[in-house]
């Protein structure tokens, strides 16, 4: 393979940042996302998620179900040129009812921005998705969101970030003022200010000054606010963390930003210097070591399907994370669990839901390959030798209910949209192992399982019933000595689709006793 090839790789995997953004829910993330795509010129207007009475849905929320209810329930992917990178956002569900869907997205991020309201400071979302990111060790860069409200001192929700999630934080910038009384912001590390100018925010005005103590900024702040400022940023001078850029990288320091992403408000210097600071696509960990992104051999793995996403085709798009070498349309790759070779001739892009079809992309990209059914998650392609990643792991589920379809003629159907999405990870389906034949649902939240009745009427023209069971633990038991008559009180031993024995349990005491009677068998929360 020439030396141009490899140049090649190496050249766009320097200008590639992909990214999730973490956050809880209503902590601004969808306006956030908007206003990045809107600063790469992905898009004209950014569509505010509060105006959902209006035509304007936001970009990156595509389901029917995601615009009636104004959230995001599904993970996005967009992409976006800007400043010489090309950047790829992994816009995930901020509802703690998905948090698998985003916990496997993240496997496909190589940093994630974590988005703080300033009023709420850390919720409980947010650590949860920050603990999944702590794990796999990626940079966490943090915009401290809602400016323009009232909210709590920077210093606290600084402290918080460290007390709660043991992440030490170093301000990039500083809010002068804040609510009605916001003016700007200081970059510390450019000397300027990002000023607001006119009564409604609409323009904003980015000055550069000697320090923090330039009159100019007293000038436009007033003496209070200019006073207050030089008070915070001495203090933060002789009592804060220095920028470490290797503690970045690391994820043991993070970056904080403050702004407003409804104002379009430090965004535009969050963007820039984000993508300075963050990481470019990583090596990832294979059954064989680690691969290299600059290998010349493509290789890549599934870590999300989605099915439906343009209703009138019924079709099922199967996202591709490129770990290695160069992706060609119409090249021939090895599907390496099925050990088949396919041709991949229709690779897409995305900015939501549209599209474009795609000719080549590099590691760090994703690309949606149309799915006839022959993907499921974690699947690996490579070109060459074969490459199998690191499995991504299934998460328990903490809800379960009985499923059956309303009418008995439509078994094919559910049947077809249970497969589907169970394969998408929508829900998780477990099959008893007694004398009655029952398919019992575990999901995360309670949102899945009315995404999963909506889901399967809507565009499987299936009714299903649901009916709550009283479970609330399921955990994947593995060894030679399981027996399913202990298993008769506040629990049920069931299967998942791979023929895995899976416990149920009522409650905890019922899980301790199992686990007490039968000390040979493991009992793992991710599937083995």
């Amino acid at each position: 393979m020439s030396k141009t090839l490899s140049e090649q790789i190496s050249k766009e995997v320097d200008k590639r940042r992909t990214f999730a953004i973490i956050s809880h829910p209503d902590a601004g993330k969808t306006t956030l996302t908007e206003k990045l795509l809107l600063f790469g010129g992905a898009i004209r207007l950014a569509g505010t998620v509060k105006a959902r009475k209006a035509s304007k849905h936001a970009t990156s929320d595509w389901m029917e179900i995601e615009k009636q209810r104004g959230i995001s329930v599904t993970s996005s992917v967009m992409q976006f040129d800007y400043n010489g990178h090309r950047v790829n956002i992994l816009d995930t569900p901020g509802h703690q009812d998905f948090s698998e869907d985003t916990y496997r997205t993240l496997t496909a991020a190589d940093s994630a921005v974590m988005l703080i309201d300033v009023a709420k400071g850390v919720e409980a979302q947010t650590i949860k998705l920050f603990q999944v990111c702590a794990k796999r060790g990626i940079p966490i860069f943090t915009f401290i969101n809602k400016l323009d409200r009232e909210g709590r001192s920077p210093f606290e929700l600084m402290e918080e970030i460290e007390q709660v999630l043991g992440i030490r934080s170093v301000p990039m910038n500083w809010p002068i003022g804040m609510g009605r009384d916001l003016c700007g912001v200081y970059d510390r590390a450019k000397n300027q200010v990002e000023l607001f100018q006119g009564d409604d925010h609409s323009v904003i005005k980015v000055q550069k000054v000697e320090d923090y103590h330039d009159p100019v900024i007293r000038e436009m702040a007033g003496q209070f606010l200019h006073d207050q400022l030089c008070e915070e940023l001495e203090l933060l001078d002789v009592a804060g963390d220095p920028f470490d850029f290797e503690k970045v990288k690391r994820g043991e320091l993070t970056p904080v930003f403050f702004g407003s992403a409804i104002n379009n408000f430090g965004v535009q210097t969050f963007l820039e210097n984000f993508l300075q600071l963050a990481p470019k696509p990583a090596p990832r960990q294979t059954i064989e070591g680690l691969l290299e992104p600059t290998d010349e051999k493509f290789s890549g793995y599934i870590f999300k399907i989605q099915a439906n996403m343009n209703p009138a085709h019924r079709d099922r798009i199967a996202f591709l994370r490129v770990c290695s070498g160069k992706f060609e349309r119409g090249m021939a790759v090895k599907h390496v669990r099925v050990g088949k070779e396919i041709k991949l001739s229709q690779p897409q892009q995305f900015l939501a839901q549209d599209r474009d079809i795609v000719q080549e992309a590099y590691p760090g990209d994703i690309i949606g390959l149309f799915d006839p059914g022959i993907f499921r998650i974690g699947d690996s392609l490579s070109q060459g030798s074969e490459v199998t990643f690191d499995e991504l792991p299934t998460f328990s589920p903490e809800l379960f209910a009985r499923v059956t379809v309303k009418n008995a003629l439509k078994h094919k159907q559910y049947q077809k949209g249970v497969d589907q999405l169970t394969e998408e990870g929508t829900i998780q389906v477990f099959y008893s192992t007694g004398t009655f034949d029952e398919t019992i649902l575990g999901v995360v939240g309670q949102l899945q399982f009315e995404v999963f009745e909506y889901r399967m009427k809507a565009e499987y023209g299936v009714e299903v019933l649901l009916q709550r069971l009283p479970f609330q633990f399921g955990r994947w038991v593995v060894g030679d000595s399981i027996d399913p008559a202990k298993f008769r009180i506040n629990s049920q031993l069931v299967k998942d689709k791979k023929d895995n024995y899976v416990a149920l349990f009522e409650n905890e005491y019922a899980m301790r006793t199992a686990i007490d009677k039968m000390p040979d068998v493991k009992f793992l929360e991710t599937a083995p």
